[in-house]
This record gives C-alpha cells, structure tokens and sequence, in this order.
C-alpha cells in the first residue's frame, strides 16, 4: 500500500495522507516526479515500461517518474524513482526541478540531468521497466505519434530538450 502526503495548491502539507488509488478531498493535491537523463551528445534515456504496469503498459516513456510517497521531499522521490525503475544512484539534493506542470490533483517537478550513463550498468529489466535506450527529440516524436510511447504534448518533449542545457525560458544564446 502507498501513502502519499497531501498538499495544498500552494504546495504545502497539510499534514494529512492518503492511500493511493483512493478518492481525493477537495483541494487536496499530491506530488509526482520525473527525471529525464540526457546524454552529453542530447538524446534522452527513455524507457519501455512492463507489459503488466497499470497504466501505459507496453509504451515508451521518459526516463522515470512515479508519486512521492509521504514523508518525500521531490528530490528524495526523484531519486528513489531512478533507483527503483532503472537501479542507478543518483543524487539530486542539491538540484531543484527543472520544470513544474500543475496538473488536476497534483504537482510535477521534472529534473533535469546530464550523465553520459553507461546502459549496461543499468538494472534493466526491473519490475517496471522492461528496457532502455538513447533517444533524440524526433525520434521520441516520432514515438508520439506512432503510438509507441505515451502520448505527450509533443511540444513539452521539445521543451524538455530545449531546457535540458540550464533554467529559465530563453535561450542563453540570445543574449
């Protein structure tokens, strides 16, 4: 069974939990976390979920996401997602979330990172994820739309690559 703190929209805890999969209170929020891991060269690290996952089963997603369980701050949560779909340590304590999408019942920090991992230290397959590989942007599009991978805003898998290189909505090149 997993617990989950619950927020208010100004993203602080109430002090309240909630079971997953059971109904939410009004105004009451939960947070989710994805991290993206790009390779120096700019693909991603997406990954093939298990045919048996609730959700998604079969297709092709970003490199791990999942619910910060209660007592998790987002980096913790972050963490803990890499280790468990793909058994890479990493360590975000120090970074905050590249992105935050507000979505119906909750917040979703996206991280960020650039680490030229080596696939073949990866603990793949793992009870989530059936396997990996190095994408580019189009490639992940292309995905979109074939129906192979979860159907995101292809705009926010642009954005995703566009901001991967440092924070903030303009390019530093601008300048």
């Amino acid at each position: 069974m997993e617990i989950w703190d619950v927020y208010d929209r100004d993203r602080i805890r109430t002090g309240k939990t909630m079971v997953r999969g059971s109904d939410f209170e009004a105004d009451a929020y939960h947070m989710v976390v994805h991290v993206c891991i790009f390779h120096s060269d700019g693909r991603m690290l997406i990954q093939q979920r298990q045919p048996f996952k609730e959700g998604w089963p079969n297709l092709w997603d970003i490199t791990v996401g999942g619910s910060a369980v209660a007592g998790d701050s987002s980096q913790s949560a972050a963490e803990r997602e890499v280790l468990e779909e793909i058994g890479y340590q990493i360590n975000l304590q120090a970074v905050r979330p590249s992105l935050t999408i507000n979505f119906e019942k909750g917040f979703d920090d996206i991280y960020l990172v650039e680490d030229d991992v080596e696939i073949s230290s990866l603990k793949v397959p793992s009870e989530e994820v059936q396997k990996v590989k190095w994408a580019t942007s189009e490639e992940i599009i292309s995905m979109i739309h074939s129906g192979n991978f979860i159907p995101y805003h292809t705009s926010l898998i642009e954005l995703l690559f566009d901001l991967r290189k440092g924070l903030g909505g303009h390019s530093k090149s601008a300048q």
